[in-house]
């Protein structure tokens, strides 16, 4: 996104900030400098027992995964590190907006894993990850990008990434890619499309997805189908999830279609504004569309059941205004939703799981990333874990909170 730039002088400052962190020359004494009174054999055991378990969690401290991200655009570098630092284990050390300066602190900080965006000024990030991979080789290097090319995706691994997270995706992929490449595993983003990788960027046994990473290989299409369902445990899990997938999308210049209930839509406002996101403008350019449960399943449904023609008439003339107000290269559209879920919580799991087909089919042949929310109650999961498996079946890929299911 290399056309982009901050105009806040607040936001502008923060490009090329580095973090303080601890050194790794800290020793165990620096950190307790109370000695331990030792008066038998059986406090020494207890001491030592204690003094271990303390050097263990000190050893844990310390061995938080260093990171550098580099984006050229503020907001989604903010999105990144804020992500970043809600999860225990790693750290954000420092920031960089152009190529050089990536190349320049990578040098400097041998930070553990650099997030790093493929469209910078100065030096692209193909040719960061080169140099770098020279500079500092211990350093892993996770791609994030709006690209969603795999012949792009190719030329990252030729150049020594480890994973690729299209940034449509970043909201749900980010944090499984980063586990993944922290542990050395290859990362493929489930919204990659184009032809099949070939044989000279694959381990030896083909790619490598890590655990909770995508179970779907790039489609072989122009577009790949994408259409996730996540099971959340409550309301608030669908609103951080919604939340992420709907800023990720915003951030990278897409669309976005909500079709939520009138409680949820309030949470995803109050959610998104928290998060920075600047909402009023994404509405000003008609680039975030809510829709109404009741008003838009009344709009397809006959006799208790959705209407195919009238479903395809209602989502093409969403599909088109989206389309048109989208902004990212190239032009995507994220739907994210429950008109399947209201169905089934009142009953009508057969017309969810109609309505799920054919939302499946409208993913096959729009460049679009579909994701249906489902809050499940106690009864549906002990009790009609049969209706899950068929709506599971009706997607690309499966969520349960956080963990992709293979």
């Amino acid at each position: 996104m290399g056309s982009h730039s901050a105009t806040c002088p607040r936001h502008s400052r923060r490009r090329s900030r580095v973090f303080r962190t601890l050194q790794k020359s800290t020793t165990f004494v620096e950190l307790t400098p109370c000695p331990i009174e030792i008066k038998d054999s059986v406090t020494l055991d207890f001491s030592q027992g204690m003094c271990g378990r303390l050097m263990k969690k000190v050893g844990d401290c310390m061995s938080s995964v260093r990171i550098l991200v580099v984006d050229d655009y503020e907001p989604f570098r903010r999105f990144i590190c804020s992500t970043m630092e809600r999860r225990l284990g790693l750290q954000v050390i420092g920031e960089a907006s152009d190529g050089l300066d990536a190349v320049q602190k990578s040098q400097e900080l041998q930070p553990d894993l650099i997030v790093l965006d493929l469209g910078l000024p100065k030096l692209n990030g193909i040719e960061v990850a080169v140099q770098i991979c020279k500079l500092s080789p211990e350093t892993k290097i996770l791609i994030v990008s709006q690209e969603c090319s795999t012949d792009v995706a190719q030329e990252a691994f030729r150049a020594g990434a480890l994973g690729y997270v299209v940034k449509a995706h970043a909201g749900n992929e980010l944090l499984t890619a980063v586990e993944a490449v922290r542990q050395g595993r290859r990362f493929i983003s489930s919204g990659l499309s184009g032809p099949p990788f070939t044989k000279d960027v694959q381990g030896p046994d083909g790619f490598d997805h890590a655990e909770g990473g995508p179970s779907v290989a790039p489609g072989k299409g122009r577009n790949a189908r994408i259409h996730e369902v996540q099971f959340y445990s409550d309301d608030e899990s669908l609103l951080v999830g919604f939340s992420r997938f709907i800023e990720a999308a915003l951030l990278a210049g897409n669309a976005v279609i909500v079709a939520a209930t009138e409680v949820h839509q309030s949470g995803l406002l109050e959610k998104l504004y928290e998060g920075g996101v600047n909402l009023a403008t994404a509405i000003d350019q008609e680039r975030y569309l809510t829709l109404d449960i009741t008003e838009t399943l009344s709009t397809f449904m006959v006799n208790d059941l959705p209407d195919p023609v009238r479903f395809h008439k209602v989502t093409s003339d969403l599909v088109a205004l989206a389309a048109k107000a989208s902004k990212g290269k190239p032009r995507k559209i994220a739907v994210c939703g429950e008109c399947a879920p209201t169905l089934w919580a009142q009953g009508n799991a057969d017309a969810a799981i109609q309505l799920e087909h054919l939302w499946d089919e409208i993913a096959k042949t729009h460049d679009m990333d579909v994701l249906c929310g489902y809050v499940l109650t106690n009864f549906q999961r002990e009790r009609e874990a049969h209706i899950r498996e068929r709506i599971c079946a009706e997607h690309s890929a499966v969520w349960l909170g956080c963990k992709l299911q293979q």
